[in-house]
């Protein structure tokens, strides 16, 4: 299976790309060729930082090409940042819209309720119904590092408290994406990665 990461110079691409291939993915990188994206047969985009970072998937055109590629129903994975660029945006940079696949907006934890940054392990309550975390227990742990966070909505599959309950996996038709970082989370992330691998196009 071959997948294609997206370099927008903000991601966690190293320890993403070697996660996928050590379950066997065949794997191509690109920061900016439209052709290559064109061509994916499944897409992720990793993400580590500030939001302000996606500015570079606008400037390369790679925005549109990753959107034409979902709405072929190319299987999509957004980690961290990448998961958060699904939504209309982020308050930690208000002025740069995301991809809109959901309607929510991503905000700060609330100083003084918890620690900022959210770093470490913490566990997910998984809905039944999740393809991605198919064969994950509920209440496993997974590793996290950020400081924004999607609200609880429909299309939640995964759920993490941290002062307060925050999406950690999302999902709906062939796009998904996860807070947490599963290259990160010993075996219950890569059966996550393993998951995506094994997605049926839509």
């Amino acid at each position: 299976m071959r997948v294609t990461i997206i370099d927008y110079k903000a991601g966690n691409l190293t320890s993403v790309l070697k996660a996928l291939r050590h379950l066997g993915a065949e794997i191509e990188v690109t920061d900016s060729d439209l052709g290559i994206v064109a061509a994916a047969e499944r897409i992720v985009v990793p993400g580590v930082g500030h939001f302000a970072a996606t500015r570079r998937l606008d400037a390369t055109g790679l925005t549109p090409a990753i959107r034409g590629a979902i709405e072929r129903g190319v299987p999509f994975l957004g980690i961290c940042v990448g998961m958060q660029w699904l939504y209309a945006g982020s308050t930690e940079e208000p002025t740069q819209p995301g991809l809109r696949q959901f309607a929510e907006t991503c905000t700060r934890f609330p100083d003084g309720q918890e620690k900022v940054p959210h770093v470490g392990w913490n566990s997910i309550s998984i809905r039944p119904d999740s393809r991605i975390l198919s064969g994950i227990s509920n209440n496993s742990y997974v590793y996290f590092t950020h400081s924004y966070r999607a609200p609880v909505a429909n299309a939640t599959t995964a759920v993490t408290d941290y002062g307060e309950p925050f999406t950690a996996a999302i999902e709906r038709g062939n796009i998904t994406g996860v807070q947490f970082h599963p290259e990160k989370s010993g075996e219950a992330g890569l059966q996550i990665l393993r998951n995506f691998l094994e997605w049926k196009p839509c």
